[in-house]
């Protein structure tokens, strides 16, 4: 019984640590009838009285490419951009406290996924659609 239940738990993190990012569910009111090619991609960064303006930048590949896409000043918490999918992209965001520069990085690779059981008609959705570029430490 003891084995049993080992092989059980096992399973249980083999699925929720596994390599894809969709997760176990989909949320079928972002599904789409037809295969998208684009996608917005939520950017999340650290907008306060110190930094009203955040500088992101969005890198095509990894950031050591330095094939520099697009750059944008977020001035809320939650920002998009507009990407193709199925292609790598590595966003910095720049903070400046107490005279000292921070930059966060974050990477997302959108991927469309196929879904025909968990929603009430078969459809597209797109996962790892999320950068989160706040600020957490400072020291």
């Amino acid at each position: 019984m003891a084995k049993l239940i080992r092989i059980i738990t096992l399973l249980i993190l083999v699925l929720l640590f596994s390599c894809e990012k969709q997760g176990l569910f989909v949320n079928c009111s972002e599904c789409t009838g037809e295969e998208p090619t684009n996608t917005d991609i939520q950017i999340k960064v650290s907008v306060s009285e110190a930094n009203p303006a955040v500088p992101v930048r969005v890198y095509e590949g990894f950031l050591g490419d330095s094939i520099l896409y697009s750059t944008l000043t977020a001035h809320l918490k939650n920002n998009y951009i507009n990407l193709t999918i199925n292609k790598q992209y590595t966003f910095t965001a720049t903070y400046y406290i107490g005279g000292k520069k921070y930059i966060t990085v974050d990477s997302a690779t959108p991927q469309v996924k196929y879904e025909k059981d968990q929603c009430d008609n078969p459809c597209y959705f797109v996962y790892d659609k999320e950068v989160n570029l706040k600020l957490k430490y400072t020291k």
